[in-house]
């Protein structure tokens, strides 16, 4: 079972963010990395962003879901945590590798981004008005194969601090 993007703790040191050169991104550095409250990095704005802006694409190695199984073994004893984000086409791009400071975006379940998929590619878009110092966060909206039961909640658990957080990175029910 291929795990979707969930960041969290990271190597102890900074990043920063630049912008895309073909997205509608204003010019100059958006973001950093730095420890955050809500799970071990996140990414704070470092200048007020508009709505509909590009923050950056999610990078990584290219892989097969098989691929991603084998390096990130389901262990449901311990936390998840990976850097995978899976396509619709079935390749997983594994931040993880040759990955970018987006994959230090953390969940929310009141995001200010989304992720959006072009042509095989993912991108970061803000979603309304985010505030200089204020954390860009996305809802993962993590799907497994199987029925997202209280188990599973407990698995995949994150409290966000949202008025109404689900209290997990699992996507809402259908």
């Amino acid at each position: 079972m291929v795990a979707a993007h969930a960041p969290g703790d990271a190597p102890p040191f900074d990043f920063t963010g630049t912008i895309m050169a073909a997205g509608p991104s204003p010019r100059g550095r958006l973001y950093s990395v730095r420890r955050s409250a809500l799970h071990g990095r996140g990414a704070f704005a470092l200048r007020a962003i508009p709505p509909g802006t590009r923050i950056g694409e999610y990078r990584g190695e290219r892989i097969s879901e098989d691929e991603a199984d084998r390096r990130y073994p389901d262990d449901v004893a311990g936390p998840h945590h990976t850097f995978l984000f899976a396509l619709r086409d079935g390749v997983v791009i594994d931040a993880a590798v040759g990955g970018n400071s987006i994959r230090f975006l953390n969940h929310s379940c009141d995001p200010n981004c989304e992720a959006i998929e072009e042509a095989g590619r993912i991108f970061i878009e803000t979603v309304r008005p985010i505030g200089p110092g204020e954390e860009l966060v996305y809802d993962y909206n993590f799907i497994l194969p199987t029925r997202h039961g209280a188990a599973a909640k407990r698995r995949y658990p994150r409290h966000c601090g949202a008025p109404h957080c689900r209290g997990t990175i699992l996507a809402k029910k259908r």
